[in-house]
């Protein structure tokens, strides 16, 4: 039985799971929907997330977004730990899968569509729901795999080839295809907007043949987690505003670069931070 809560009419929906993250502090709330989620919110969207968690996770930080939630015995879990060498990340457990049938029938006409799989729980054929709208995908969930003990390791995006002809739009991070450029290049051929960002470097675009780069401000890095699912819906968001990649690529980089200034969930823009990126695009035009 699925449990849901407002489920209205929205603008953005987000497909992917709800984590619990293991810190310092205790279990946070994470993942791709919850970032992207508030990250769309601050920017003015009704927001919806489709996604499937324990009853005993705190939600509370996504009061005044719509979830429709799978129940299940335990939420998404994940641990990083920093050693000498990179980050390391550890999966202990896995709620549900989602599939199209679980699909709210008010959310399959929402404008805008953002899947964003953590942990291989987004079943493709899911992006045949959708006829029309703006389809972006972040599909870090499906480059990864996880052995025995729970360690996460790259792995082939299965597939590929199915979601890429029907996207609007794809963003990664360079860490998702280990460097490999030449999965990038393959990457490029298949889908019209390609955006590969590259932590503190920035981003850079591939829009039909075409190729840019987009440097971030200097910041005092506080924690990065996060960073690239708020670039990625602020980048989907402008796009489908303005449908200028150029404009869209330069406001997601200055998001997300202020977004690491600041821990956790409280990295989500600022209604400051949007109005001074937004006039910074149309200055430095």
């Amino acid at each position: 039985m699925s449990i849901t809560t407002g489920i209205e009419p929205i603008d953005y929906l987000i497909i992917g799971h709800l984590t619990q993250d293991i810190t310092s502090s205790g279990l946070q709330l994470g993942g791709t929907a919850a970032y992207a989620a508030l990250t769309a919110r601050a920017l003015g969207m009704r927001v919806g997330i489709l996604t499937s968690t324990a009853p005993d996770i705190d939600l509370s930080p996504l009061d005044g977004i719509s979830i429709h939630n799978i129940p299940a015995d335990n939420s998404t879990t994940f641990k990083n730990v920093t050693t000498t060498s990179g980050r390391t990340q550890y999966l202990y457990h896995i709620a549900h899968s989602l599939s199209a049938d679980m699909i709210p029938e008010n959310w399959v006409n929402t404008p805008m569509i953002h899947i964003g799989p953590v942990a291989q729980e987004v079943s493709i054929d899911i992006i045949d729901s959708f006829s029309s709208g703006f389809i972006g995908i972040t599909p870090q969930g499906w480059m990864r795999k996880w052995d025995e003990n729970g360690q996460i390791r790259p792995e082939t995006w299965l597939n590929a080839d199915k979601i890429l002809v029907k996207a609007s739009a794809v963003v990664i991070s360079i860490d998702d295809v280990q460097a490999d450029e030449s999965i990038i290049t393959k990457m490029i051929q298949k889908i019209p907007i390609l955006v590969v960002t590259e932590a503190d470097l920035g981003a850079r675009l591939y829009w039909n043949g075409d190729y840019r780069h987009f440097s971030p401000p200097a910041e005092t890095e506080m924690d990065a987690t996060g960073a690239g699912d708020i670039f990625a819906a602020a980048f989907f968001l402008r796009m489908h505003e303005t449908q200028d990649p150029w404009e869209s690529a330069r406001f997601a980089t200055l998001i997300a670069s202020r977004s690491v200034t600041r821990c956790g969930l409280d990295s989500i823009p600022t209604p400051e931070e949007i109005a001074v990126s937004r006039v910074t695009i149309y200055t430095n035009k």
